[in-house]
């Protein structure tokens, strides 16, 4: 049985999310899976995990704003920007601690940042970290991030503990070490949390030695949000039988194919079939509603000696 929707994983310290997947994989009985953005292996935290038919939800939730708590280490340089690389230069923290606190909340707002060398982001087909395990640094684009809020949760030089919200493919590790080289004395980053994606926090996530408990006990489906949940922010529309065949193949619908008149003028419209099936999402415009995402899959159906649908 393939289960659909998303596991709310909270990613321990020594796992890839590759080793996330995986694990899963043998878990669930099920192949289909994916994750919405990597964490690295020393980082722990919030990991949503796409399952069956919500693997189609991994593009969107990696690209939804997250929450991080980091430990930044003054002082200490190094090749992976973290604690885990080689250490390049080490030097004396002699600043105070109001400009550390003025020069973290001045990275606030857009940026533009230089991704690391290791990371996962490809230059001629070939991952970053790949070259820099090859001793081979290029030369990578500045790209544009937004860091919406930094707080400084504490300081005790040369360690300061922040939280950081911030856009889609921002690295916590480079803004450590960009904080350190404005101070002059270097930084890397010391711990990383993820805290929230979207409406994942850390209250709900899960570690795997639970999940597999849960599946053991039968209980799987409690851990699971379904699909259509990750849309509740939008009204619903069910069709009538006659508007089945037209959205089962992913089709415009409209108004009279629908069993209740929708009060809406415009937007995002979560579409059911008349069996209460989770087709996709639709936007409504003036006469019509139009497929933006699908999400039913089509099932080997069986026929009666009448021609019936079973």
């Amino acid at each position: 049985m393939e289960r659909s929707g998303v596991i709310n994983i909270y990613k321990e310290a020594g796992y890839t999310s590759h080793d996330v997947v995986a694990k899963l994989r043998g878990i669930l009985k099920q192949k289909k899976i994916g994750h919405t953005g990597t964490l690295d292996p020393q980082a722990q935290g919030v990991l949503p995990v796409c399952l069956g038919k919500g693997t189609k939800l991994c593009d969107l939730l990696a690209d939804h704003d997250k929450e991080y708590e980091a430990v930044l280490r003054l002082g200490i340089t190094t090749d992976t920007q973290d604690m885990e690389g080689t250490i390049l230069k080490e030097s004396s923290v002699q600043v105070s601690e109001e400009e550390v606190r003025t020069c973290i909340l001045s990275f606030q707002g857009e940026q533009q940042q230089v991704p690391p060398m290791y990371s996962a982001l490809k230059v001629n087909g070939k991952k970053l970290y790949e070259l820099a395990r090859e001793g081979k640094v290029v030369e990578r684009k500045a790209r544009p991030v937004t860091f919406h809020n930094i707080e400084v949760l504490w300081m005790e030089l040369p360690k300061v503990k922040i939280r950081v919200q911030c856009s889609k493919g921002t690295y916590i590790r480079t803004l450590c070490n960009d904080i350190g080289e404005k101070l002059g004395c270097g930084g890397c980053m010391e711990e990383l949390l993820r805290t929230r994606v979207e409406r994942f926090g850390l209250t709900d996530a899960v570690k795997l030695d639970e999940v597999q408990k849960v599946m053991e006990e039968g209980n799987i489906e409690r851990l699971i949000l379904p699909v259509d949940r990750m849309f509740d922010q939008y009204p619903a529309a069910k069709t009538t039988p006659q508007g089945d065949l037209l959205v089962h193949n992913g089709n415009r619908i409209f108004p009279e194919l629908l069993q209740e008149e929708l009060k809406v003028d415009g937007g995002y419209v979560r579409v059911y079939d008349s069996r209460e099936t989770f087709i996709g999402l639709y936007e409504k415009k003036t006469d019509q509603m139009i497929l933006v995402k699908m999400f039913y899959r089509k099932e080997m159906r069986r026929n009666d000696s009448a021609g019936n649908i079973l």
